[in-house]
C-alpha cells in the first residue's frame, strides 16, 4: 500500500500562485508515476499533470504554460507549482500514483491506483 498525503491548498485571487506538495509513504517505489488530478464542483475528477522519476511529464491542456510539476525522488514528493490561477481552477486536488515506470494518459483516473484525500484551492475573481 501507498499513502498519500496533500498540502498547500489556500484560497487567493486570481492571478496568484500557489504551490502545493504531496509526500508519498508505505510501499513506495522511486520509479512510480505520479500526478495530480482535480475534483470542481458538479464536475468529473480530471487530470492535471502526471511526472515520471525520469522527466518526462503529462499536462492538461487547460494548464499548460501555467502549472509546472516536479518530483523529489529521492524523498518520494511530488509538487504542483501554479501560477496565474483562475477560477475556474477551484477544485480539490488529489495526489496520485501509478506504479508503473511510464505515466499513463492523465485523460482518465485508469492505472492511477492510489490516491490522497486532497487539498483545497479556491481562486476568487
Amino acid at each position: 500500500q501507498v499513502q498519500l498525503v496533500e498540502s498547500g491548498g489556500d484560497s487567493v485571487q486570481s492571478g496568484g500562485s500557489l504551490r502545493l506538495s504531496c509526500e508519498a509513504t508505505g510501499y513506495m517505489e522511486r520509479s512510480y508515476c505520479m500526478g495530480w488530478f482535480r475534483r470542481a464542483p458538479g464536475k468529473e475528477r480530471e487530470g492535471v499533470a502526471a511526472a515520471t522519476r525520469f522527466g518526462s511529464e503529462l499536462y492538461a491542456d487547460s494548464v499548460q504554460g501555467r502549472f509546472t510539476i516536479s518530483r523529489d525522488s529521492a524523498a518520494n514528493k511530488v509538487y504542483l507549482q501554479m501560477d496565474n490561477l483562475q477560477p475556474e481552477d477551484t477544485a480539490m486536488y488529489y495526489c496520485t500514483v501509478s506504479t508503473g515506470w511510464t505515466c499513463p494518459p492523465i485523460t482518465s483516473t485508469v492505472g492511477y491506483g492510489y490516491w490522497g484525500r486532497g487539498t483545497q484551492v479556491t481562486v476568487s475573481s
